[in-house]
């Protein structure tokens, strides 16, 4: 992610410059301006309501998309002056995207329904005039701003992911680095897995070697390195993490006010059972406000060091927070299960068993959440179902954890060294470790 408020602009490549007039004289049409990656314009959303008054909620929703899409790396976002220029004119999405040189076209309206507000929203690629996302968002009409910011937010974190994605499907013969970071933030989205994460860092990789100073690629490549050691799915963890660390240095040296660079960082202190130094890195992740997969992901993390450092009342909101505004992302599984941990270290075995469940449901082919599974049935004396869980995950993971206390105890919290603070350790031991024991998992 470039500094915030940095705009990518189109490279000279990237721009059809206009003929001199020897030769426009002899070419009977002009070029379109090639309109660059992730390139898009807001549309003012209609109001559909009775009440005229409802506009100016419409219009706020409207910039502050603009807004937050605009703070999305490598971005460019149509200007307000210009995009409400198409205020209540008939949609022709190609014209459009002819004219203004842009790939993308947001558009969306809103309607009042009684006390609650309905928003829809839909992405569409200007080039082919298909459909590429739509969502439907209510709300009730009580603090109309709050609805209006969280309504933006959630549209702004999903565009994110899809941009992102259709961007990364656009192959080219010559992939740039630039390329190559799209296509690693779609595969990071997948479904996750070793695959997944080896594919992940490979593409960073590749955007690396071509652009060395690059800050993003340095960040992305650092972050992933980190979450593959976290996740067990590194051949020598160690010495990720240690190269994550010296990438992370550089990135910070050239851009110390990336967020993305803050958000890497905390990831390798994370790992490194740091959570005390990792907690103000995610803070500042979050300071500034920008609403975007960055901001989703240190919710997330951030409740993690929460729930170690024994804060559990702040572990649920941050994680209901990350639910809330992207409640379709594709690892939901860490905040679902991070509420579920909760619960269990309170003893709450009934709720964290519900909550495993629903992770569990999100991400069939993840081992952890069969693990929580297994120490939960069976502190509620559900033997059968333990062992099923159990088997489950051992047959998952790749690191073996699963195969005695002492393994799992080495490996620590999310893979990060660490149980906690002492009186999370022994939570810990009293509620996890106790149904793993009970489930059949031997102490050697």
């Amino acid at each position: 992610m470039s500094p915030r408020g940095w705009k990518h602009w189109p490279s000279p490549a990237e721009f059809v410059f206009p003929a001199s007039p020897a030769v426009a004289a002899t070419t009977s049409t002009a070029q379109p301006l090639a309109a660059p990656r992730l390139s898009i314009v807001v549309l003012p959303f209609a109001n559909l309501s009775s009440d005229p008054d409802q506009q100016y909620f419409a219009d706020g929703i409207t910039d502050d998309l603009m807004t937050d899409l605009s703070r999305i790396s490598h971005t460019l976002v149509i200007s307000r002056n210009t995009a409400f220029t198409y205020r209540n004119k008939p949609v022709d999405t190609k014209e459009i995207g002819r004219e203004l040189g842009v790939r993308y076209v947001l558009e969306g309206s809103v309607r009042r329904l009684g006390n609650k507000v309905r928003v829809n929203a839909q992405l569409i690629d200007a080039e082919t005039d298909s459909h590429l996302w739509a969502e439907q968002f209510d709300g009730d009409m009580g603090d109309l701003f709050a609805l209006q910011n969280e309504i933006a937010t959630r549209i702004a974190v999903a565009l994110d992911m899809e941009l992102v994605g259709a961007e990364a499907a656009r192959r080219t013969d010559n992939p740039d680095a630039r390329e190559y970071l799209l296509r690693g933030r779609a595969a990071y989205w997948k479904q996750q897995s070793r695959e997944q994460q080896d594919e992940t860092v490979a593409l960073f990789e590749r955007a690396l070697a071509l652009d060395p100073g690059s800050v993003e690629a340095q960040s992305e490549l650092a972050a992933m390195l980190a979450n593959r050691a976290m996740n067990g799915w590194s051949d020598s963890p160690e010495a990720d993490v240690a190269r994550a660390e010296g990438l992370v240095t550089k990135a910070l040296a050239a851009s110390p006010r990336s967020a993305l660079a803050h958000y890497a960082r905390s990831a390798v202190l994370g790992f490194q059972g740091r959570c005390d130094e990792a907690i103000p890195e995610y803070e500042a992740v979050l300071a500034p406000g920008d609403r975007n997969w960055v901001y989703v992901n240190a919710l997330r993390l951030l409740a993690r060091c929460k729930l170690l450092a024994g804060s559990f009342e702040e572990v649920i909101p941050l994680c209901q927070e990350s639910i809330r505004l992207s409640p379709r992302d594709p690892i939901i599984i860490i905040p679902l299960q991070q509420i579920g941990t909760v619960y269990l270290l309170q003893s709450r075995v009934d709720d964290a068993i519900l909550w495993f469940e629903k992770a569990r449901s999100a991400a069939p082919g993840q081992p952890f959440a069969y693990g929580y599974l297994a120490a939960a049935y069976a502190l509620k004396g559900d033997t059968e179902r333990a062992a099923v869980a159990l088997a489950r995950a051992r047959s998952l993971i790749g690191d073996g954890r699963f195969s005695s206390i002492a393994r799992l105890t080495a490996v620590g919290y999310a893979g990060n060294r660490s149980w906690g603070v002492p009186k999370v350790q022994a939570l810990f031991e009293a509620t996890y470790f106790a149904g793993l024991r009970k489930a059949g998992v031997p102490e050697e």
